[in-house]
């Protein structure tokens, strides 16, 4: 049994100012986002200060999409109790699934303003997310968030103010497939021209199936608990429809010609 490490939630402290670790994390990903962009603007014809204004329009759709997911997914009891927890950020409690709905609107958006096909431009975005996916998970880890199942494995370690019994660090599980494997391998495959549309789907139905996994060992939260059978969460149920779409978009990336727009520009 490994035991969980103490880390202050809470990364720098002046007087009333604090700054969490788990606000800090998403300057990370957004921050490997703008660098990773730029280094690739040219293929969509984009300028560098375009991929800010892109920074800017996925800022506000990660942000407002999963913080709004989040309530109406897991949290809409206590919404319901105190209407100002929606804005308490710092705290924790950001959806995946509802910020992926802000940013794909987002994308919808910055598209129409730029005259990019919305599927040329999801392509261009999917390898820049999975570093935020990872530096969020290990805000969450860090405050004691995503609790997994008592396990008996040489890793499993006891949750803060969740007993002595050792538990599956799951939220450390998506770091490394949500965040470091799902990375290396969009931005791997997306080095060279692909059809459009693949690498939009393998980040659906890759993420879709390590979610689903890691959901096996992931506590369910207190307030829902398991929703059918006895052992299908929220988070599996709200993965499905990434699955499906996933799938049906790499078949429809198969009718497609290799994407132009995709091709490094030459040496």
């Amino acid at each position: 049994m490994i035991q969980y490490p103490q880390i202050d939630p809470v990364a720098i402290g002046i007087g009333p100012l604090q700054v969490h670790w788990y606000g800090l994390m998403y300057v990370v990903g957004f921050v490997a986002a703008w660098w990773l962009g730029r280094h690739r603007a040219h293929r969509l014809g984009l300028s560098r200060d375009d991929i800010g204004d892109l920074l800017f329009y996925g800022a506000l759709g990660v942000v407002l999409g999963g913080r709004l997911g989040y309530v109406l997914f897991y949290g809409m009891e206590q919404f319901l109790a105190n209407p100002l927890w929606l804005f308490s950020v710092w705290e924790g409690g950001m959806s995946f699934h509802g910020g992926l709905a802000g940013v794909l609107i987002a994308a919808l958006l910055f598209a129409r303003r730029h005259r990019l096909a919305f599927f040329q431009l999801t392509d261009f975005i999917a390898p820049l997310v999975p570093i935020g996916l990872g530096a969020g998970r290990l805000g969450n880890f860090i405050n004691h968030e995503l609790p997994g199942r008592v396990s008996e494995l040489p890793w499993a370690m006891p949750f803060p103010h969740m007993g002595p019994e050792p538990r599956h660090p799951s939220a450390l599980y998506e770091f490394a497939l949500e965040g470091v494997v799902l990375f290396a391998v969009l931005w791997w495959l997306s080095s060279e021209p692909r059809r459009r549309g693949l690498i939009s789907g393998l980040f659906l139905l890759l993420y879709g199936v390590f979610r689903f996994a890691v959901e096996f060992v992931r506590l369910p939260d207190a307030h829902i608990g398991f929703i059918a059978f006895g052992w299908v969460t929220m988070g599996m149920l709200l993965t499905l429809p990434m699955l499906a779409a996933g799938a049906a978009l790499i078949a429809w990336s198969r009718r497609r010609p290799v994407d132009e727009a995709t091709r490094p520009e030459p040496a």
